[in-house]
């Protein structure tokens, strides 16, 4: 069971990292004119992503704490009985981002639920500037997320007995 729970997890992860990367980098990284494979990328409805992008972290943080109790007998005292204490400070590290990211998507869903407009008002132009930075937030924490977690995997399943 714990096996298939880390595989959707796993899976889960991908897609979150797919809809938060491309809402970040089409909200931070505004269209122009073009016919290029990256105008088009850019051309995206960013605020498309968003109820996705919440439901994906919501039920991935869930599985997370799901698998979490089996990772900490197991993983967690396979590293510190072979001293391998980056790994597990790695790992305290994707948990505190995780909660970060958990804790910021309110805030990040309140202001990508209505999209801005093309008028060029300062408010505007803030409130663009805030989604874009809270998207790359939360791209951040589900990118180091995804790594640490995989390369905690690897570890216990490449170095396990």
């Amino acid at each position: 069971m714990w096996t298939a729970l880390l595989i959707v997890h796993g899976l889960l992860a991908v897609l979150l990292l797919g809809a938060v990367t491309h809402q970040a980098l089409a909200a931070l990284w505004p269209t122009r004119d073009g016919a290029t494979m990256i105008s088009r990328f850019r051309r995206v409805s960013a605020p498309v992503y968003t109820n996705t992008v919440v439901i994906i972290f919501v039920i991935t943080f869930i599985i997370g704490a799901v698998i979490y109790p089996a990772y900490r007998l197991n993983v967690r005292t396979y590293l510190q009985d072979y001293r391998m204490f980056w790994a597990e400070g790695a790992f305290e590290i994707k948990e505190h981002l995780a909660a970060m990211g958990l804790f910021l998507l309110p805030l990040y869903w309140y202001l990508w639920r209505r999209p801005v407009t093309a008028a060029a008002h300062e408010t505007e132009r803030a409130q663009r500037i805030a989604q874009g930075a809270l998207a790359g937030l939360i791209a951040v924490a589900a990118w180091t997320s995804f790594f640490v977690g995989h390369i905690l995997n690897n570890i216990r399943g490449l170095f396990g007995t």
